[in-house]
């Protein structure tokens, strides 16, 4: 089984950053897709960003150009830097890993980005 561990959520104000990080521990797959989704108050949980190993990244559109996800396979860890934050990015955000067989999700952690 997978286990993952998230951190770096917080408050903080428009215009501003947040680094994000999730480590995967147990029997990680050597071909797996990591990402991060995110849910805010009365919507769907959406896709942010996901990364493959290799290295192939995919983002929202709505993130393009502010967030950049990567990966350090030794430490099984994926990272979420946000830049350029906005009110419309507050959410609980969870970390998500995928191989052939399982579906794994984090616990999820807050992002407000408000003045």
């Amino acid at each position: 089984q997978v286990q993952l561990v998230e951190s770096g959520g917080g408050l903080v104000q428009p215009g501003g950053s947040l680094r994000l990080s999730c480590a995967a521990s147990g029997s990680i797959s050597r071909f797996n897709v990591m990402g991060w989704y995110r849910q805010a108050p009365g919507k769907q949980r959406e896709a942010v960003a996901t990364i493959s190993r290799p290295s192939i990244s995919n983002y929202a559109d709505s993130v393009k150009g502010r967030f950049t996800i990567s990966r350090d396979n030794a430490k099984n860890t994926v990272y979420l830097q946000m830049n350029s934050l906005k009110p419309e990015d507050t959410a609980v955000y969870y970390c998500n890993y995928r191989d052939r067989d399982n579906v794994i999700w984090g616990q999820g952690t807050q992002v407000t980005v408000s003045s």
